[in-house]
């Protein structure tokens, strides 16, 4: 039976979930994830645990914050006054805005508090500073010298 190996194109189902057991992301039958292992689509972490499995083998890997999205980082937040943003734009603690910087560099960030005299946005990614698990299976892999199915 084939196995996955570093520069094969793999096809994965898989149901992410976090340690309070809520899940953060799925790929399923109808919208599996594809990605050539080692070119750095995925985590890492993720890559190594699928090397070396066969096609229909089912894994659970779990990816720690630092090797995820990182920690959450309270320098990624920033507080704004209010007055920065139109009298009549209603702001939603979620939403997330585009935010053009002095240096030129612009950043998404969420909001996640709005309050009369400042609103509190946060350029973190949401799942900055949490543990991930992925439970997965290995659905197919395309060995990409030759583009021949295992």
């Amino acid at each position: 039976m084939t196995v996955a190996q570093n520069g094969d194109r793999v096809t994965i189902h898989y149901i992410g979930t976090l340690d309070n057991g809520h899940i953060f992301d799925s790929a399923d039958e109808d919208s599996p994830l594809s990605f050539t292992i080692g070119q750095g689509e995925v985590f890492p972490t993720l890559e190594e645990a699928i090397i070396g499995m066969k096609v229909g083998a089912a894994n659970n890997v779990e990816i720690p914050a630092e090797k995820a999205f990182g920690p959450h980082r309270k320098e990624n937040m920033v507080k704004v006054p209010r007055s920065q943003f139109p009298k009549d734009r209603e702001l939603r603690v979620g939403e997330k805005l585009s935010l053009a910087f002095a240096d030129g560099e612009e950043r998404v960030m969420r909001i996640i508090k709005e309050e009369n005299a400042e609103v509190t946005l946060d350029a973190n990614h949401p799942l900055a500073g949490l543990d991930l698990t992925f439970a997965l299976q290995l659905v197919s892999v395309t060995e990409q010298s030759s583009s021949i199915s295992r």
